[in-house]
């Protein structure tokens, strides 16, 4: 359809009624007070009305333009010709001018609604009536019809677009079209929004996971300085009802965030997750979102210490995530090293302290810890589209391996390789993980192929043992984690050379047999898990 030729719209516009309709009332009535000092007519409904009378100001109702009183428990307001054509009207148009006029229709010169809180009832565990009945429908339709309108009409979403437009007004007494097209194109953002979660929401009601159309909706977080690299841009957004983590915390010093930071940070928030604060305190330390340390211990300066030393070289300028109260003690091992971002679910004073003397090193606090058994999507950008799977929530215990070798594995090595296992759940495939007595003894990470990830790790093993002064690798004794199967016995092999004594892997190879063979020749112990962990 093309656009008909209507007069061009005015740079400047006044503005001389305004209808207001908002079910979050934060900064209202001063919003509306500036307004009627301005000489602005208000209109009104329900609470809103209410509200603004209550403070003295005059309003009318929305039922005495529209002749109307609201019905249906409130579903019927304001959808009504002397509303919309109040706000679609185009003013210097002259059909559009005698339409309003034969109609005693208004002009609505300002809109200001924010919508019922569907995202918030969903988030507090509304039941499905109570989130159905808190879907707006007369708020985005007027929303929709003020900003198509936007060459007469400013429509406001939220209290800085109120307070944009009542500066503009107090400046000259007109808006700009600059503002009222920028105003227009957040509003649209807003609702398109809304009916995101609405049907994302509608979707998991009726058990679709994978709906004929997904729409993901953010809210900006931050810009950032600049991308992976500095020759591209990049922002954070936020979704309405964030997993715990980055998009939750609160960064208590340290300059902003990059898109590397926040990708680090959440890879390794998520990884020391998986760890149970009540089992044990829990450290990982992360670079470009690969572990180059993990450790479990009774206190997190001990884990920190072990899940250093498992890598020092890859540690420095890293992102340390911790699943307990940061201490002071850890907080005195964490700084001796260049640290990019420490992320804790809380902090004491003293850590605190000893931390704002490190004006580059980020502290973010998040107030818990992500639930890595709770359900949810990744997505993945490709050319043209993007790739939506459910989040890996595979969780291992001892009940869930079958043993495959003659030996089978003692009650340490058990701990070691379901340990082990959860680790390479968060490293880059092709990984191989060697693990002992609660902490990672060395990590092999995206390679090609799995005989090199062994090598890999355990060159990192022997580094280890070396610049900590041992005489053996840190490999010797250990349990060894794979993300996927053996597809040779040489990965393994490799494994075994290294020093590891019993082997965790998903099996499922056409050459299991072969494998299997190579480790009960070696006298080793491995287990299967049935459960591949790739991550890409």
């Amino acid at each position: 359809m093309s656009a008909p030729a209507y007069p061009a719209a005015p740079d400047r516009a006044k503005i001389s009624r305004a209808l207001l309709s908002v079910s979050d009332k934060t900064g209202l009535i001063e919003a509306a007070t500036a307004l009627s000092t301005l000489g602005v007519e208000l209109v009104s409904t329900g609470g809103t009305r209410a509200a603004i009378a209550a403070a003295g100001l005059p309003v009318k109702d929305v039922s005495e333009l529209t002749g109307f009183n609201e019905m249906m428990d409130g579903r019927v307001k304001t959808l009504h010709p002397v509303v919309h054509g109040g706000l679609l009207g185009v003013r210097d148009a002259p059909d559009h001018a005698k339409a309003m006029a034969d109609h005693g229709i208004g002009g609505i010169d300002l809109l200001y609604v924010n919508l019922y809180p569907f995202e918030a009832t969903v988030v507090e565990g509304g039941d499905f009536a109570t989130c159905i009945e808190n879907i707006d429908i007369g708020g985005p339709a007027m929303i929709r019809s003020a900003a198509k309108n936007h060459g007469y009409v400013c429509v406001c979403t939220a209290p800085q677009d109120m307070a944009e437009v009542i500066a503009a007004l107090q400046a000259d007494g007109s808006t700009g079209m600059d503002l009222r097209k920028t105003l227009a194109a957040r509003a649209y953002a807003r609702t398109a929004a809304y009916d995101a979660a609405i049907s994302s929401w509608f979707a998991e009601q009726l058990g679709q996971m994978s709906p004929e159309r997904k729409v993901i909706s953010g809210t900006l977080a931050q810009t950032t300085r600049y991308g992976e690299n500095p020759h591209q841009s990049a922002a954070f957004y936020t979704l309405s009802n964030p997993r715990i983590g980055v998009a939750t915390a609160k960064q208590l010093q340290g300059k902003e965030l990059s898109y590397n930071n926040l990708n680090d940070t959440d890879a390794a928030f998520e990884l020391v997750a998986e760890f149970d604060p009540a089992d044990g305190a829990a450290v990982a330390i992360i670079k470009h979102a690969n572990p180059c340390g993990v450790a479990v211990a009774g206190d997190l300066k001990t884990a920190y210490l072990k899940a250093l030393q498992c890598d020092p070289v890859s540690a420095f300028g890293g992102i340390v995530a911790v699943n307990r109260r940061l201490d002071l003690a850890a907080a005195e091992e964490i700084v001796k090293i260049f640290t990019e971002v420490v992320i804790a679910p809380e902090a004491d004073d003293d850590a605190i302290a000893l931390f704002a003397s490190k004006k580059n090193l980020r502290l973010l606090v998040t107030g818990g810890l992500p639930d890595p058994k709770a359900k949810g999507d990744v997505f993945k950008s490709v050319a043209g589209g993007f790739l939506v799977q459910s989040r890996d929530d595979a969780r291992l215990t001892a009940a869930d391996l079958t043993v495959v070798t003659r030996r089978a594995p003692t009650e340490q090595e058990i701990k070691d390789m379901v340990f082990a296992f959860t680790v390479a759940k968060h490293v880059k495939s092709n990984a191989v993980i060697f693990a002992k007595d609660g902490h990672t003894a060395g990590i092999g990470a995206g390679q090609m192929n799995r005989k090199d990830s062994a090598r890999i790790a355990a060159l990192r093993a022997g580094e280890a043992a070396e610049m900590a002064g041992l005489p053996q690798s840190l490999a010797y004794n250990s349990a060894c984690a794979s993300d996927a199967f053996f597809p040779f016995a040489d990965g393994l092999i490799q494994a075994i050379e290294a020093g590891a004594t019993a082997v965790i892997q998903p099996g499922g190879s056409i050459r299991d047999d072969e494998v299997i063979a190579a480790a009960d020749a070696a006298g080793i112990a491995m287990v299967f898990t049935g459960v591949r962990v790739f991550r890409h």
